[in-house]
């Protein structure tokens, strides 16, 4: 999710725009919170409606405010993709928040989730530094990826004839027989239930890159892992290349798929334990 130039950047009026549709949104947080008739505490079980009395923005929420107000790199994803996240975030916030990428977004996302749990995965240990050298309320992890772009079709062939990666019994930690399970994430990720996974990374524009293929695959294996209630909302950016569109329908389903905006695809994916063998495929052979 780092920022490359973009020649609307370079003219004073779309700048200009795009921050006034910046500060909007962080306004609108702190008004549907103080709504908050429908706030659902999604990371804690078990929990009610919450009414929040009172509300005054929270730290990052106002941090977030002035970067944005005083900087002229904006977020990649366009007005309306951030948009398809930041409605389902303002009804299911606080909760648990996965994104895949750390850049200069990572303070938007952090503060369309307020009281809740949002950590970024960033693959490039230089870049995390620099970012939470500047943002050190973020909260981010360094990814070490196992796998080329040039191997995404490999890979994709190939997975099924290795029983660590059947979804009838996949797991993500310690899995060094499944090449596209992350199996060497902090114990945080794997310990907590994620209801929203941002895939926005790692880099997939060159052979050499990292591809996206682990992290569409670990997505589908914590939504379909989760005990708790309700469904696991999956985001997944730059779905107009050729291996982010093909794992996402070998891994997230087209079923699944609810909104598609530009470049972002929003999947709602239940839990294994919710979905009955004619749902889930051939008798659990298959992730769609």
């Amino acid at each position: 999710m780092k920022n490359y130039r973009n020649p609307l950047l370079e003219k004073p009026w779309f700048v200009i725009l795009s921050l006034a549709c910046l500060v909007a949104a962080g306004l609108l947080i702190a008004s549907f919170m103080r709504a908050g008739d429908n706030l659902l505490l999604c990371s804690l079980p078990n929990t009610k409606s919450q009414i929040v009395s009172d509300y005054s923005p929270t730290t990052i929420q106002l941090q977030a405010i002035l970067h944005y107000a005083t900087s002229k790199v904006v977020p990649q994803q366009s007005l309306g993709e951030i948009r398809a996240s930041f409605d389902v975030l303002k009804k299911v916030a606080p909760c648990n928040f996965l994104v895949f990428g750390l850049g200069h977004d990572s303070f938007m996302w952090a503060s369309f989730n307020p009281g809740g749990n949002t950590l970024f995965l960033e693959e490039d240990p230089k870049w995390v530094q620099t970012v939470l050298k500047n943002a050190p309320q973020l909260r981010a992890h360094t990814v070490n990826y196992q796998t080329q772009l040039r191997e995404a079709d490999h890979l994709l062939k190939t997975y099924r004839s290795e029983p660590q990666c059947s979804p009838s019994t996949a797991v993500l930690r310690g899995n060094t027989g499944c090449r596209l399970a992350l199996n060497n994430l902090p114990d945080e990720v794997y310990d907590r239930e994620w209801e929203l996974i941002m895939i926005d990374a790692p880099r997939g524009y060159f052979a050499e890159a990292p591809g996206r293929m682990s992290a569409i695959y670990s997505a589908a294996v914590m939504a379909r892992n989760r005990k708790g209630p309700g469904v696991t909302h999956v985001y997944l950016h730059d779905v107009d290349r050729k291996v982010e569109k093909a794992y996402a329908e070998e891994f997230l389903c087209r079923k699944y798929l609810v909104k598609a905006v530009g470049r972002l695809w929003h999947f709602e994916i239940p839990s294994a334990v919710n979905v009955n063998v004619s749902q889930a495929g051939q008798s659990g052979a298959t992730f769609c």
